[in-house]
């Protein structure tokens, strides 16, 4: 070892001294609280009972050996906090204070710098603050043991314990980290309420754990939630029918735990099927999709479950005026857990406000007029509906680098329905039963130099049977529609670094759809089953600067779409379809951001609604594959643009949009005049605008947000062959604000939008009787409009702690609080015995109120 120079040995000396003389410094300025109890024990000849992790490794100044007792206890409770109470005229003891005052810095790690606006969450509190300018918080009476939980948009959450942050020992600075996600989870903002949130890559997310308030509902459900975006109505007012930038609700595709689902609501969907306190990640997805995903030419809506073990049980429970529910994750091994939720109606034991809402507006026979004449029959029915789902999901952590996950899910409508006329005489019997079960599994895996593949299948089964018993006309039909669909998808993901990675896969999906139809007057007999096979490759480049400025996405999905051989029908297919998607996005400063996305995508599933066989009126949708003939694969195209401004407290966001989606059917648009189109294929073009500005403060949130919507179809072989389409609402505008006080959260919120298209019988000569059967003679298709939409919601939840672990809340929602009438659709049928227009028309809710209880723990 080579010797030091005469300098260095200087400057090592000198640094020595220095730090004997700090030591000695510290030893003669401070001493030990155990060595000063000791000393006050045998000065004052008392004793001392105390906790010896209360007093250890605990420093204060000297004092005096002159001073008095009382003067040596105030010194001690001043320095150290610790409580002095006197026993007896010997014994002493000393104790933690039960509270205290707390305060502290929050500070950026990397460059040092004050965070202002950051939460401060007391948990197992509703106790929430942010900082302030300078970074500062400062709280009093805090209890001793309290976990205090510290976040921030960008940052990693850090959980401190007060008795860190005690203001005796002077404000503490807190150094945040920043939080480096994967390219497909940076967060833009949060917005319109907690727990709702924009990403970076155009799509909505929400978190159910966190999801605060919205007018009307009472539980974080995303198939309601998401009508209070811009860009998506239902135009039926159903949860599960939503119309995402004017497409049909079979143009969205829905996946639980990567499922593909054929049914998403109860009560021909009134209600979401799937149950939200158990979801507890959901992603919406309009346009710029990742290649990971094919079909649903309109929206991807992604729900999953909690994907991580847990230490000990948690769960829920809660009832409202519609159904109960029951939900939890079990840990039955150190890395094994259980999830289930079970939820049922209970209106077959008690029907309430909200239920007798539901069941006006799904069954409007009232609503049935005879053009001109007045009604000369009134009907009665009676009703017996039920609904039901369950879910399970196995969680195994074979290690940090492999993970299973096994999930199933079951639910299941049941209807039966009888209709008399005024003498009590039975004139119609139905019953229809609606389900669907579905079964999923992934493996993933992370190997060497961050290499991660994942391995995943499912099969899900979908099944409809439906039987409408007319008895005077002594005419039976049975229906049924089934979808079998099993899939298989291998993906590889590959970090070349932090800002750059590759994503690879491989899917198999094979989709069978059987229609059976029996009718008994006239006799007729159908049963068509067919199937389609899928094979698609995929891969995606995804990008993010350094300074998190540009976030890129460039991927390219290849299908192959073919009928198996032997199951061919007469028109099948064999062929490549390509499908490449963009997603880019620009911050040009703090606060302004620029977003490109484009995607081209395909799908081979549609509905169809047959109202010449249909139940009771009741709109009923049947599944049916692409034939490459009279319904062919549908094709979508779509490119947007946007800018957005976000301060963190405002919120403004501006998005053009053009959508194109051929090879549809007049059969799978909606469109409910029989004998109007004969089932003609051709395309819709959509062009609009959305805008949302959105204003937050600690304790609200207030929002604007409109739609502009031009939607047109065209049908070559119809005259007009251009014309509005069935979901081409012009304007959309919802207004809503929340507040949120000592666990009080309120809102109310206004809806409107323009009437939807329809099309009328004409009034000069509205029946062709010349052919036989008679045909209603219409005027040109959608060219007329139904009145503006308006409804007023509210709603109100409070919180409540129980215990230390278990919470309680308890929710009143109204939906259309002024029950105004608002027709959601109008069509007509010809009455073949007095050859009269029989008008339908289809009303809204009416005043729908609501009421929920919940416990977790």
């Amino acid at each position: 070892m080579p010797k030091a120079t005469p300098k260095a040995r200087i400057l090592l000396g000198c640094l020595l001294l220095l730090l004997g003389i700090q030591s000695f410094g510290q030893a003669t300025d401070n001493v030990t609280l155990r060595a000063l109890l000791e000393q006050l024990e045998s000065r004052h000849d008392i004793r001392f009972s105390y906790a010896n992790q209360d007093v250890d490794q605990i420093f204060l100044p000297p004092i005096s050996e002159n001073s008095p007792l009382t003067g040596a206890l105030n010194h001690i409770n001043l320095y150290t906090g610790l409580k002095v109470q006197k026993i007896n005229s010997r014994y002493y003891s000393l104790v933690l204070p039960t509270a205290l005052n707390i305060c502290g810095f929050v500070l950026d790690n990397f460059g040092k710098n004050t965070v202002s606006g950051a939460t401060i969450e007391v948990l197992g509190t509703e106790t929430k603050l942010i900082t302030d300018a300078q970074g500062k918080f400062e709280l009093q009476n805090v209890a001793r043991g309290t976990q205090l939980l510290i976040r921030f948009l960008g940052f990693k959450r850090q959980v401190v314990t007060a008795e860190e942050l005690d203001a005796q020992k002077g404000c503490q600075r807190i150094m945040l980290a920043k939080k480096y996600h994967k390219l497909d989870e940076v967060i833009l903002y949060e917005f319109l309420t907690t727990g709702l949130r924009k990403k970076t890559d155009g799509s909505i997310e929400m978190d159910t754990e966190e999801f605060g308030l919205l007018p009307g509902l009472i539980e974080p459900d995303i198939l309601q939630t998401a009508q209070a975006l811009p860009g998506i109505r239902s135009i039926d007012e159903s949860v599960s029918n939503l119309n995402v930038r004017g497409g049909t609700n079979d143009q969205n595709l829905i996946l639980w735990e990567g499922i593909k689902m054929y049914q998403s609501g109860h009560f021909f969907g009134l209600i979401s099927a799937f149950n939200p306190y158990l979801t507890d990640h959901v992603v919406l997805t309009k346009n710029g999709t990742s290649a990971r995903y094919g079909d649903g030419v309109s929206s991807l809506i992604s729900l999953k479950t909690r994907n991580h073990l847990v230490d000990r049980f948690t769960g829920g429970a809660g009832i409202n005026l519609i159904n109960g529910d029951v939900f939890g994750q079990v840990p039955l091994r150190q890395n094994m857990d259980l999830q289930f939720s079970a939820r049922r109606s209970f209106n077959d034991f008690v029907n309430s406000p909200t239920y007798n809402s539901f069941v006006e507006k799904t069954f409007q026979d009232t609503d049935v007029r005879i053009a001109g004449l007045p009604r000369e029959i009134e009907r009665r029915s009676n009703e017996d509906f039920h609904f039901y789902d369950f879910s399970l999901k196995y969680l195994w952590d074979l290690n940090d680098s492999h993970k299973f996950r096994l999930s199933f899910i079951n639910m299941q409508n049941e209807l039966s329905y009888e209709e008399t006329d005024a003498s009590d005489v039975l004139t119609n019997e139905s019953s229809l039963k609606q389900g669907n079960i579905s079964v999923g599994g992934q493996w993933s895996s992370t190997w060497f130099n961050g290499l991660q593949t994942r391995l995943e299948g499912y099969y899900t089964r979908y099944e409809m049977l439906s039987n409408s018993d007319k008895v005077q006309d002594n005419q039976l039909l049975a229906q049924k529609n089934t979808v079998e669909e099993a899939a298989l998808t291998f993906s590889t993901e590959y970090a070349f670094t932090e800002q750059l990675r590759w994503v690879n896969g491989y899917q198999f999906v094979e989709s069978g759809v059987g229609n059976f139809t029996n009718v008994s007057l006239p006799p007729f007999k159908s049963d068509i089953k067919e199937v389609v096979r899928s094979h698609s490759v995929f891969s995606e480049m995804a990008y993010s600067s350094p300074n998190e400025k540009l976030h890129a996405r460039l991927g390219a999905r290849l299908n192959y779409i073919q009928s198996p051989d032997n199951l061919v029908s007469a028109n099948g297919f064999d062929t490549f379809i390509p499908e490449p998607r963009l997603n880019l996005s620009y911050k040009l400063n703090d606060y302004w951001a620029v977003q490109l996305l484009g995607e081209f995508k395909s799908q081979t599933t549609n509905q169809v609604i047959d109202l010449k066989q249909n139940f009771l009126g009741i709109e009923k949708r049947r599944w049916v594959l692409s034939d490459n003939d009279s319904l062919p694969i549908s094709k979508s195209r779509q490119l947007s643009s946007g800018i957005s401004y976000d301060s963190k407290s405002l919120y403004m966001g501006l998005t053009g949009f053009w959508k194109k989606v051929k090879g549809i059917s007049t059969n799978t648009q909606g469109f409910q005049n029989p004998g109007q189109f004969n089932g003609e294929v051709g395309e819709y073009t959509v062009k609009g605008a959305e805008f949302l500005i959105n204003k937050k403060g600690a304790r609200y949130s207030t929002w604007l947000s409109y739609t502009f919507n031009q939607n047109d179809y065209y049908f070559e072989d119809l005259d007009p062959s251009t014309f509005p389409n069935n979901q081409d609402i012009r304007h959309s505008v919802n207004l809503a604000a929340t507040y949120n006080l000592n666990g009080w959260q309120i809102g109310a919120g206004l809806n409107y939008h323009s009437g939807r298209p329809y099309t009328q019988p004409d009034s000069d000569d509205p029946i062709n009787s010349t052919i036989f059967p008679s045909q209603i003679n219409y005027n040109s298709p959608n060219s007329s409009r139904l009145d503006d939409y308006i409804r007023a919601d509210a709603s109100v939840v409070y919180k409540l702690n129980l215990s230390a672990r278990v919470k309680a809340s308890a929710g009143a929602s109204v939906l259309n609080l002024f029950n105004k009438t608002n027709i959601l659709n109008t069509y007509y049928r010809l009455n073949q015995d007095n050859q009269t227009v029989e008008t339908i028309r289809q009303g809204s809710l009416g005043f729908t109120p609501n009421f929920s209880f919940r416990v977790y723990f």
